[in-house]
């Protein structure tokens, strides 16, 4: 299986801090926050991941190369040129990188989290997606979805991890240019094609300074 780790925002509410340095490189506990996803997938038997690029995209593989340190192959998605395409428009135009038909794993670039990638996982007959759901966080105290019987029901009890998997052809209908996943993981899980688990460990979304903050006390207290 491979993964694809989704770098390109603008970190807009994360300014100044990206004003020149990508989201993907702020240091979380000393280490960009990227590296830790980089390591963990390396420790969970992924041997190719796939990065998208965009804003101050070129620092990226300047800091990271080609992932052999850490025993991988980083292919690099760039998205520079036409600016952030948003998360479905970006799996979209690096899907000839990820996946010749097998499902892929795709983790936000801005979370921080002890969850184990699976390279086994596989998706059920029928189904587009398996979802990593989380218990709310204070800034999502209403939820995204919610969890029936193994699948996931657009019910608000539950908050999106930024983890899935998912299979290319949740993406066959999805024209190049920039596009959002949450309208097409809405339309799966309409049609009954989304499963998905709750995880309750640690989980971070470093999406303010406030909270690239609180991980960082966080991990100086854990040590």
């Amino acid at each position: 299986m491979k993964a694809m780790i989704l770098a390109a925002g603008l970190g807009t509410r994360m300014r100044p801090l990206t004003d020149h340095t990508p989201k993907p490189l702020l240091k979380v506990g000393g280490i960009p926050l990227i590296v830790w996803h980089l390591e963990k997938l390396a420790h969970y038997g992924f041997k190719e991941v796939v990065i998208n690029i965009a804003h101050l995209g070129y620092k990226i593989p300047e800091a990271l190369g080609d992932g052999s340190e850490w025993g991988l192959k980083i292919i690099y998605s760039d998205e520079q040129e036409e600016g952030c395409l948003e998360s479905a428009g970006g799996i979209v135009k690096a899907l000839p990188h990820l996946s010749d038909g097998d499902p892929f794993l795709v983790v936000n670039g801005d979370i921080w989290t002890d969850y184990d990638f699976d390279t086994t996982m596989k998706l059920a007959p029928g189904m587009l997606a398996h979802l990593i759901l989380i218990p709310n966080p204070p800034h999502n105290p209403e939820g995204d979805f919610a969890l029936l019987e193994g699948k996931v029901v657009d019910n608000r009890e539950y908050t999106f991890s930024g983890i899935g998997y998912y299979s290319p052809k949740l993406f066959a209908d999805v024209p190049y240019g920039k596009s959002a996943l949450a309208p097409l993981l809405r339309e799966a899980i309409y049609e009954g094609r989304v499963t998905g688990e709750l995880y309750e460990g640690e989980w971070y979304d470093i999406g303010t300074p406030e909270r690239l903050e609180a991980i960082n006390v966080h991990l100086f207290n854990s040590n």
